[in-house]
């Protein structure tokens, strides 16, 4: 499949994925993710700090990706929910079914706060060519998982570079 398919051009640069967190940011997650890294900033343990240098508690940077990983099980979900599911529709739309990442960069804009309630989306940027590399033939591509609270406010861009790739014979 030399070719990028057509349905996979119209991807690019388009909101896909569009969704909402299953629960809002919250402090017990905070604290047990804070505790099981032994992360003492007192920003997001004691509350004269939070209030002093941000006006309130907020969730550390890091866990940006923690309110939309998807619980085993949901009342009313029909399929399993994967995160990125769009890295997995493009292995399969382009019969690459190895992959892996290679690079993630993170950008942080507003804090979130305890008490938000997140919503995401996918875009892919671009899918490259074919290309032989050491693992075998394949393609990388970019996308970029965009996250807003429910104010509209943009929090956090991850931007993900993955290799999808058919093993060398």
């Amino acid at each position: 499949m030399a070719e990028l398919p057509d349905d996979v051009k119209g991807w690019i640069g388009k909101k896909l994925y569009e969704q909402w967190g299953e629960f809002d940011v919250e402090r017990g997650y905070i604290f047990t993710t804070c505790a099981s890294v032994q992360n003492g900033n007192p920003l997001f343990w004691d509350e004269k700090a939070a209030q002093e240098l941000t006006g309130g508690f907020i969730a550390p940077p890091t866990m940006i990706s923690v309110w939309f990983r998807p619980h085993h099980w949901s009342p009313g979900r029909t399929e399993e929910a994967v995160p990125l599911q769009l890295h997995f529709d493009l292995k399969k739309r382009l019969a690459l079914p190895e992959a892996v990442m290679t690079d993630n960069t993170i950008t942080f804009y507003d804090p979130v706060r305890v008490g938000d309630r997140l919503k995401t989306y996918q875009v892919l940027r671009s899918v490259s060519d074919e290309k032989q590399t050491k693992l075998g033939i394949g393609r990388f591509w970019v996308l970029d998982v965009e996250y807003e609270n429910q104010k509209g406010e943009k929090v956090a861009t991850e931007s993900y570079t993955g290799l999808g790739y058919r093993r060398a014979s």
